[in-house]
């Protein structure tokens, strides 16, 4: 990444852009590195300033990409942003030639630790929770009853276990795409059911809603068990018996629960999702490049990173196909794409319908300049793989997952997947958290770090400050993802952020 003209507080990324990224507010009639001045109107922090002449029509380049065409002609100096830069598509994904092999890890001796639950199936859990779910919005109030009716003292014996949880959602039933929306879910709740970093699960119905009790059993092929119940409100005699039920399952399963105890394993056993929202101009530049070296490190040491969000790589996805190992795992990727593309289509609107208004205001002007800045997370590895929203992850390494640029519905399949550990990036704020998994916040500048400092983990903002590398802020997420695996409490989780994020992807309307 180049930084040239920085001490003019302005950044240019690549020898190939004509933007450069302002550092800080540029007052009118400030000097430009290599001559011009900035025009009538300030440029905010993040946002761009043209450094050369861009004629209507012609590409606008960052990161050495296009992110728009000129609306218009812009003269050295000007603001560019979304009164003189307009989305278009041109032909982004050639014919790939070769296909990069995948990273071999370090020896085991040689992959870093963390301390965490090494579950029956070997996979490893990062934290020790009970959970209740309904299996549709008609039994939530009963589920969530349940699992809030859980007090310190009632948990009290059972130091080992971090908690009872609902994952109370609003779907299940009503739903008109059921052939996509049903399957979707079965895969979601399964992921959830049978998480590492859950060592049991209460699944509550109603009895009539379109998602059965029965059937969710059955597309798992597993049936009651000492960490596992499902039964239905109507079936157990009403809402007073099914709570009841339920507290006395979960009173059987906190014994068990309990037994579990952190060991040290080895960092193949971390899953780690990668999420960005609340996005501004300098998440491209300092938060998501130094996830990507952390995801890369993370790969190195056999453990698998997960990158989604396919709204949000479209304008980046040549960038993303071209380290795809196979025809096939490139054809899922670009097979993903083509669906979200018809399905905005069919709803009246267009996948290139993005930023948000809050990206807009922190610098962001098309989905193209937002992509390229999101897809840096997934660091330079080889894509070994691409999945659906919310199925089981089963290869290690850099793995796709399709679905919806939405945080709250992103990380849910993420969980779903068998995601661990999450790290999500921002730059205008986002207090999410993603329970039963913990969430590791990175903010992508030194303001919003500082005025949201209880709620962010990492100020990823030095970067742009001159006070820390891209290299040494990947190296510290790495770290804080070994150290929050091992127990130590996230912002979000000290906030007791994560009950209310639990959000199954749904397609169509309802009936």
């Amino acid at each position: 990444m180049a930084q040239s003209g920085s001490d003019n507080g302005l950044l240019v990324l690549n020898p190939k852009d004509n933007v450069a990224v302002a550092i800080k507010e540029l007052p009118s009639g400030c000097a430009l590195p290599g001559g011009g001045v900035v025009g009538a109107k300030h440029i905010p922090p993040g946002h761009k300033v043209a450094i050369s002449p861009i004629s209507k029509a012609e590409p606008v380049y960052k990161y050495g990409q296009i992110i728009g065409m000129a609306s218009q002609d812009i003269q050295p100096g000007e603001h560019v942003h979304v009164h003189n830069v307009a989305y278009e598509e041109f032909e982004r994904v050639g014919e790939q030639t070769g296909w990069p092999e995948p990273v071999t890890p370090l020896p085991p001796e040689q992959r870093a630790t963390f301390e965490g639950y090494l579950r029956a199936d070997g996979r490893a859990g990062t934290r020790n929770f009970i959970g209740v779910m309904p299996s549709s919005s008609c039994s939530a109030a009963v589920a969530d009853r349940i699992a809030r009716s859980f007090t310190p003292k009632d948990l009290e014996p059972y130091p080992n276990v971090d908690g009872v949880l609902a994952f109370t959602h609003g779907t299940g039933c009503g739903m008109m795409n059921r052939d996509y929306d049903v399957v979707s879910l079965h895969h979601t709740m399964s992921g959830y059911i049978n998480h590492p970093n859950l060592a049991g699960m209460v699944v509550v119905g109603l009895g009539c809603e379109v998602l059965q009790t029965q059937g969710l059993c059955g597309f798992m092929g597993m049936g009651e068990s000492d960490t596992f119940r499902a039964f239905d409100i109507q079936a157990v005699g009403g809402s007073r018996k099914a709570y009841e039920k339920g507290r006395a399952a979960i009173f059987e399963m906190l014994p068990i629960a309990d037994k579990a105890r952190r060991q040290t394993l080895t960092a193949d056993k971390l899953m780690l999702g990668m999420e960005c929202g609340g996005s501004d101009a300098y998440s491209g530049i300092t938060a998501n490049p130094a996830l990507g070296l952390a995801a890369d490190e993370l790969v190195r040491h056999g453990g698998t990173a997960v990158l989604s969000e396919t709204s949000e790589i479209y304008g980046a996805e040549h960038l993303l196909v071209s380290r795809a190992v196979s025809q096939e795992v490139r054809d899922k990727v670009m097979g993903f794409i083509k669906w979200w593309e018809d399905y905005a289509a069919k709803m009246g609107g267009s996948i290139n319908n993005n930023p948000s208004p809050g990206n807009k205001a922190g610098g962001l002007t098309t989905i193209l300049e937002k992509s390229l800045g999101a897809a840096a997370k997934g660091g330079s590895t080889p894509l070994v793989d691409a999945v659906p929203f919310g199925h089981a992850i089963t290869k290690q390494g850099l793995i796709f997952m399709d679905g919806t640029g939405y945080d709250v519905v992103s990380i849910t399949g993420k969980v779903a997947c068998g995601c661990n550990m999450i790290c999500f990036t921002t730059g205008r704020g986002s207090v999410f958290g993603g329970k039963p998994v913990p969430v590791i916040k990175l903010a992508s500048n030194s303001t919003m770090y500082n005025n949201m400092s209880e709620d962010m983990d990492i100020n990823c903002g030095e970067v742009v400050d001159g006070t820390a590398s891209l290299e040494d802020k990947g190296k510290e997420i790495f770290k804080a993802v070994l150290e929050v695996a091992s127990g130590r409490p996230a912002k979000g989780e000290l906030q007791g952020f994560g009950l209310m994020e639990f959000q199954p992807l749904i397609t169509g309307g309802v009936l």
